[in-house]
């Protein structure tokens, strides 16, 4: 049995193209509707495309807000008829988190307090917001994006420069998710969502995967292409003045040669530096 629910969602997908979704097409490709199929919502949405087809039928009508947010988000609703979405399913608007850029001026002087101690901060959209000189070095200057997932998944060098690169990709896109689930009608983090399905496969295919996992004490082995392998330890705390940001710190065991790698990298990069104001 239809209801004003479904017809609303099945009007929502037909006014909105796979390319405005950020999803590949082929010219030949013989699409029987207008807008988005109702298995490219659910992708987008995370949800199974049982429970999807179940909302656009009327045979489910509660959806919880966490869902009718996403679907917000994939439909790209304005802020009016977001509002009237949630009155079809009964249910209250989520308040929208919207951080200011950067990080507090006390969190930006820790970080830079650590001359060994390579810091990051980052938020849902994995968007590095901050980081200290030798975070810097060691991610190569950030030349290819500040944005983790791009790194990742986007860099031809991050197979070479990941040693464990499989388990940083899942671990990533796991973390990612979890970050997505708090906050899915972010328009950054979907912003980043749909460019990562239309530009790695392998992100997509770890996406299907729904798994999620929060960073924790890990074994991080790079390979930089200026000091060669470095073993660190990452540990990740919770900014909790800013909700929805994590810090995470790399350290090197003392007397190691990553310990010893680490600090070539701080003065290649000081040197580089020093050369770099010379020629201004």
């Amino acid at each position: 049995m239809a209801s004003e629910l479904g017809d609303f969602l099945r009007a929502g997908r037909a006014r909105v193209t796979p390319d405005q979704a950020g999803l590949q097409t082929y010219p030949r490709e013989h699409r029987r509707v207008p807008g988005l199929r109702r298995e490219e919502v659910a992708m987008l949405a995370g949800v199974s495309m049982d429970y999807y087809t179940r909302l656009e039928q009327g045979r489910e009508r509660r959806p919880s807000p966490q869902v009718l947010e996403t679907l917000a988000a994939v439909l790209r609703l304005d802020d009016d008829a977001r509002t009237y979405l949630y009155r079809l399913a009964e249910a209250t608007p989520v308040a929208r988190e919207s951080p200011a850029d950067g990080v507090s001026d006390d969190l930006a002087e820790l970080m830079a307090a650590w001359p060994d101690n390579p810091a990051m901060v980052f938020d849902r959209a994995y968007d590095v917001l901050a980081s200290n000189p030798i975070a810097d070095a060691l991610f190569c200057g950030w030349r290819h994006s500040r944005n983790l997932l791009r790194i990742v998944f986007t860099d031809p060098a991050a197979r070479t420069f990941y040693r464990d690169w499989p388990e940083v990709a899942a671990g990533a896109v796991a973390g990612f998710r979890l970050g997505y689930g708090h906050d899915p009608g972010h328009p950054r983090v979907r912003e980043v969502l749909s460019e990562m399905l239309a530009a790695s496969p392998d992100f997509a295919a770890l996406w299907a995967e729904h798994r999620v996992r929060g960073k924790s004490l890990q074994r991080k082995h790079f390979l930089h292409p200026d000091v060669g392998p470095i073993e660190l330890t990452m540990q990740a705390f919770e900014v909790r003045a800013s909700p929805g940001r994590e810090l995470v710190v790399y350290h090197a065991a003392a007397g190691s040669a990553s310990a010893e790698a680490l600090a070539l990298l701080g003065s290649l990069a000081a040197s580089a530096d020093a050369s770099e104001q010379r020629r201004l």
